[in-house]
């Protein structure tokens, strides 16, 4: 039983009440709180917490701020706008979490989008008809004829490509659901230990017999450059750019940088009400996941606190584990605790550093947070009407409900783009992937109003070096709306607020080191058995009893919940064997 020297203690409410948010001293049951201690708890830390709350484990979640969620959460930053102010589209959710949790009796609702890109060009119309546009969905005819705009041959090779990367998506999904192979278990002890770890060898088995002769392609698109692959299929430069954006969305690198095709097939690997690949908004914003997971958490015993930041794991004397400190001074003991903090919070604020090896500092250190993302969040009086397919009376056309592709028309476009950044200056011709989740969502804007999110690339952590001043992300939110106005005129007049969100401040605000929003790069050296470092991939860190479960381990970012679920696999078992 856990217990804690300050009196901290469950508040009991009756059916239908909400959990207290706060730590309590109110003895109405006098039970003592916890077992487990999950902290910051973005939807992985929620997840890993349910799961094993269902184990048997009683468990507490700490949250650092007002709202749950980490980065998957919902904001009304203006009065009646609501927004997903960091994460904003749902694919990657595991459909065996979605389903087990029952996450839609718990209130998750999602509006499927079809069709799902649209990418306008800026170029003057062939005798004043508008100009070209690419739209992309479900539906192969449409999206042939689409295609058919630029490239017969592409229209003809779009399907098959499409089926191509299915194919190669699909056998990764054993691998997500699982933790990496315990290499050290299979190869070291005895016989008895090596034939339990070999167990693990199970899912990168599935995954080779799914590939089978397919297994050379499935390297080569994992280590390639994307262009090196989309050059292969296809011809036009719309296409192939719109293609490449899923390949360095989120990421520092570019189409023709190595390992941008891994970067792809993990966006492209998840799937929405059984839509293979499919993306959706969340009614009320991403955080009505979170919401959903902590409801489900809830029903099954956890309890949940919000504003109740972690100063610091606290080790016993012999080096394991034993609960945690609050900023407040509450001093909270716990037999296990589980960080969705990246593994740099984790080890370098939270963990006490006497705890760890000078080794070990180092090789966290070195974990690459780089991060292009500049997040803007606008809140708008009238939809944006595109040039190259507009619609009258401010009426919503298919393509409002995108991800629309600005800035884009190219692949040059995208790899002049990250250069600036590279040599540390925000684009000035960004790559711009916007959205406007209220076309399908009512409950996020007042009438006649809508949220639109942009998600921009490239921008670094420091501009030549230095901090980024209010100035600089006014002055880059200005080029943004600027090129935004290129492709729909009325744009700038139709804002009413905006929320503009640097790196650092995604650092500040979500706890995303570096603003990096898969809690850590996707490259090839920081991914399955190397994530976030080889002695980390199994959850299980130096100190004894504390574990990571957020997206900067295995299988990586996005609103998946497979390292919470992972990791909650890893903890039991570990509590069993002792």
């Amino acid at each position: 039983t856990c217990y804690c020297r300050s009196g901290l203690y469950r508040t009991v409410k009756t059916a239908g009440e909400e959990l207290s948010t706060g730590v309590t001293t109110m003895h109405e049951r006098n039970e003592r709180i916890n077992d487990i201690f999950c902290f910051i708890a973005g939807h992985n830390g929620l997840v890993a917490a349910t799961y094993l709350q269902k184990g048997g484990v009683k468990t507490a979640v700490l949250e650092r701020r007002h709202v749950l969620g980490g980065a998957a959460v919902s904001e009304e930053i203006f009065p009646g706008f609501h927004f997903s102010r960091c994460s904003y589209l749902l694919s990657l959710l595991r459909p065996h979490i979605y389903s087990d949790l029952e996450l839609k009796k718990h209130g998750l609702k999602v509006y499927m989008r079809d069709p799902h890109a649209f990418t306008p060009m800026l170029e003057e119309g062939v005798k004043g008809a508008p100009p070209r546009s690419l739209t992309l969905g479900s539906d192969l005819a449409l999206n042939q004829m689409e295609i058919g705009k630029f490239s017969q041959k592409d229209a003809k090779a779009y399907s098959d490509f499409n089926a191509y990367l299915e194919k190669l998506a699909a056998a990764i999904h054993p691998l997500l659901d699982a933790p990496p192979v315990d290499i050290l278990g299979v190869t070291t002890g005895s016989l008895r230990r090596r034939l339990a770890a070999s167990k693990t060898l199970q899912p990168i088995i599935k995954c080779g017999l799914k590939l089978g002769r397919n297994i050379p392609e499935f390297y080569e698109i994992v280590t390639a450059p994307i262009m090196k692959i989309l050059n292969r299929w296809f011809e036009s430069e719309p296409l192939r750019a719109t293609l490449a954006t899923d390949a360095v969305i989120g990421a520092m690198t570019s189409p023709s940088t190595p390992g941008s095709g891994y970067v792809l097939l993990h966006h492209v690997m998840g799937e929405l009400e059984k839509e293979k690949g499919a993306w959706g908004y969340v009614e009320g914003g991403m955080g009505g996941v979170s919401q959903a997971i902590a409801s489900a958490a809830r029903s099954y015993g956890v309890d949940i606190f919000t504003e109740k930041e972690v100063e610091q794991v606290l080790v016993g004397s012999d080096g394991a584990a034993r609960g945690v400190v609050l900023k407040d001074g509450t001093e909270i003991q716990s037999k296990v605790v589980l960080s969705n903090a990246t593994p740099y919070i984790t080890f370098k604020y939270l963990a006490p550093q006497d705890a760890l090896s000078p080794d070990f500092i180092k090789a966290v250190d070195q974990i690459d947070y780089t991060s292009p993302v500049t997040k803007i969040n606008v809140a708008v009086d009238k939809l944006p009407n595109f040039l190259a397919c507009p619609t009258p009376d401010g009426k919503p056309g298919p393509h409002h409900q995108c991800s629309i592709h600005l800035n884009c028309e190219s692949v040059e476009v995208l790899e002049t783009a990250y250069k600036e950044a590279m040599n540390g200056r925000p684009s000035s011709r960004p790559m711009l992937e916007m959205t406007i989740p209220s076309v399908l969502d009512p409950t996020l804007a007042p009438p006649g109003c809508h949220v639109v999110s942009l998600f921009t690339q490239f921008t670094p952590y420091h501009i030549e070096g230095r901090e980024w001043t209010d100035q600089d992300r006014e002055a880059f939110a200005d080029t943004a709306f600027d090129w935004v106005e290129q492709y729909a005129p009325g744009f700038k007049k139709s804002v009413v607020g905006r929320d503009v969100l640097a790196p650092p401040d995604l650092e500040r605000i979500f706890g995303l080191t570096g603003g990096n929003i898969f809690h850590g790069s996707m490259s090839l050296d920081q991914l399955y058995l190397a994530r976030p470092l080889p002695s980390l991939s199994d959850y299980r860190s130096p100190v004894k009893g504390l574990y990571l479960c957020g997206s900067g381990s295995h299988p990586g970012g996005g609103v998946m919940g497979s390292p919470g679920w992972n990791a909650a696999l890893t903890v039991i078992a570990d509590l069993k064997s002792h």
